[in-house]
């Protein structure tokens, strides 16, 4: 064993600085949907549409049989991205626009996310902050597009973002000592 300290390294997205237009971040792994997925979700979002839950009605509708709420696969799609854009250096999101669900999602599908930065700034009214506006896209395992939004979040600079991690680790370690 060496006396020198071994180098840590946790796990986080990139920073304002990091963020480059026109890259497409490929998130993986997918996610396949399963049934307690989809009933899970409807359910504890009290959503009672029969078009999610019920098997029997479903089978008479276009589709002929039960659709993943869109919700589902639109909170999927945003949660891909975290671990790799966003996990540690987002400050908030601070809206979604233009969501379509343009192909159905059935329970079996797997869910593949990507995502664009299409625009980012420095906050002019949010020192250390970055505005970002990122195009996400869902796709199943054939390629088809079941899902697009765009959302527009704050991020952290890397010198803020680092200043704010160290204060907050500094505020954890003066807790615990207290105690």
């Amino acid at each position: 064993m060496s006396d020198v300290p071994m180098r840590e390294v946790v796990q986080r997205g990139l920073w304002f600085e990091e963020l480059e237009e026109g890259v497409r971040y490929l998130h993986r792994p997918g996610r396949t949907v399963t049934e307690a997925d989809n009933v899970l979700f409807t359910t504890l979002t009290m959503n009672p549409q029969p078009l999610h839950l019920d098997a029997a009605w479903s089978a008479g509708q276009p589709f002929g049989q039960p659709l993943v709420n869109s919700l589902f696969t639109l909170s999927t799609l945003v949660g891909q991205s975290v671990g790799q854009l966003t996990q540690g250096t987002l400050v908030a999101n601070l809206g979604f626009g233009a969501v379509a669900f343009p192909h159905p999602v059935f329970v079996g599908d797997t869910l593949y996310g990507e995502s664009v930065v299409e625009s980012k700034r420095l906050s002019s009214s949010r020192p250390g902050e970055g505005v970002v506006t990122l195009a996400h896209t869902a796709r199943n395992q054939h390629g088809v597009v079941v899902a697009t939004a765009s959302r527009t979040m704050l991020v952290w600079t890397r010198e803020a973002g680092e200043r704010a991690s160290a204060a907050a680790e500094a505020s954890d370690h003066g807790t615990e000592s207290s105690g």
